[in-house]
């Protein structure tokens, strides 16, 4: 028996420590940035997946293949000079939610495939202009075409990049995938009406009310350049609301407002992605007005020490702005009493006559995320939620980890016993 385990044990360790390999490549995912960074060639396409935050949506997801652009093609998508927001359509339509290594790619059923997008996903791709038309062409060439391109396969596979099997292929293309579509001209951030896009999808009693503060309105203005992300309650709840909206002081309604803005940019994907506290336009140093980011599955909910309301809907996602609709109205602790009947008491006259709050909500957009309460100022069971919503994004992995640990040690102890 002891030669038994002398012999099985040099085995074993190796065989012990390739499948620790495995677990820990499953529990860290992928980082596209860090994939693409040691290729030069495709440093401006990576710098772009950053700036668009697509970076972050890739990251999300998994099952995932980035067409990628070298310099020279990604120089000719800038010539126009084009908004970010349109740089973003053209680079998600390069985002096939699928998996296609360079195997796979030779191996396609029927020779050909249809592929859905990023930009697809994003909602903004009308019809079928979203998807992506891959087909395996004659002589070991590989052709990509957008299915609104008339059949056209002008942009062809270059070489595989990076492959995580079945996770995340990077494969370098022949040039940008034309798409009149992806390509339009969008409106630049300070072009984009704020109180408009509420208004026209549910949400005109918030932006109405938001309009009527200047104060409030000009911090969002002074914002949107950086990055804004705004959560207006549906008209419904928040009619319902507005006597006690009115109870508020000046400096309260100011900060009541500006409490339903993030100082940056989150997309859907990474609004579930990025669970946690976040700070708004109202922080201001020891006024915190911030809420807790967590999400169950599908669904987003945003919540305070008072309340916790649900995103019902995107009005917009094009970075730096997106706007989402929620179906009540979020109650900030700073004003509201724990019943939420009355306003909490006003603040002093010397804080209601501080300076303006546009340079203040200026100086936040490069802000970042709170700091979470202590455990003595939250009330029973918040600190055990905001502990488990902190571990939401790697819970997936979590169970699998453990189970396997556990075969693994049962496994060990056969083969020693």
């Amino acid at each position: 028996m002891q030669k038994q385990r002398e012999i099985e044990l040099p085995v074993l360790v190796p065989v012990m420590l390739v499948f620790v390999t495995m677990l820990s490549a499953t529990a860290n995912g992928h980082n596209v940035t860090k994939l693409l960074a040691p290729h030069p060639s495709l440093s401006t396409f990576n710098h772009y997946l950053s700036l668009t935050h697509l970076a972050d949506e890739i990251n999300s997801r998994t099952t995932i293949t980035v067409l990628a652009l070298d310099n020279s093609a990604m120089s000719s998508l800038l010539s126009s000079n084009p908004t970010i927001s349109t740089i973003r359509n053209i680079l998600s339509l390069h985002v096939l939610l699928d998996y296609f290594g360079a195997k796979k790619l030779h191996q396609i059923t029927n020779g050909t495939a249809l592929a859905a997008t990023l930009f697809q996903a994003s909602g903004t791709a009308p019809g079928s202009s979203g998807f992506v038309n891959i087909t395996d062409l004659q002589g070991g060439k590989v052709g990509f075409g957008p299915e609104e391109n008339d059949g056209k396969l002008s942009v062809l596979f270059v070489k595989s990049v990076e492959e995580v099997p079945y996770n995340i292929s990077i494969i370098e293309v022949s040039g940008v995938l034309p798409s009149d579509v992806a390509a339009a001209p969008t409106p630049g951030p300070s072009q984009v009406n704020l109180t408009n896009i509420m208004s026209a999808h549910g949400c005109k009693f918030f932006a109405d009310t938001l309009l009527n503060n200047s104060d409030a309105m000009k911090t969002y203005e002074d914002n949107v350049e950086g990055g804004v992300t705004v959560f207006c309650p549906l008209d419904d709840p928040f009619k319902q609301f507005l006597p006690k909206y009115k109870n508020l002081s000046a400096a309260g309604k100011v900060s009541f407002l500006e409490f339903y803005a993030v100082p940056m940019y989150l997309s859907m994907a990474m609004l579930k992605s990025n669970n946690g506290l976040m700070n708004t336009l109202a922080t201001d140093g020891a006024n915190k007005y911030d809420f807790t980011v967590q999400n169950d599955g599908e669904q987003v909910t945003l919540k305070t020490k008072l309340n916790t309301v649900r995103i019902t809907g995107t009005l917009l996602d094009e970075q730096p702005l997106a706007i989402y609709s929620t179906d009540k109205v979020l109650l900030p602790k700073e004003l509201f009493k724990a019943d939420a009947s009355t306003p909490a008491p006003a603040p002093a006259p010397d804080t209601a006559a501080e300076s303006p709050k546009a340079s203040k909500g200026k100086s936040k957009s490069k802000s970042a995320p709170a700091t979470a309460d202590s455990p003595a100022d939250a009330p029973d069971g918040d600190v055990a939620d905001q502990t488990a919503d902190s571990k939401n994004s790697g819970s997936r992995f979590g169970d699998t980890r453990y189970g396997m640990a556990i075969l693994l040690s049962f496994w060990v102890c056969h083969l020693l016993h």
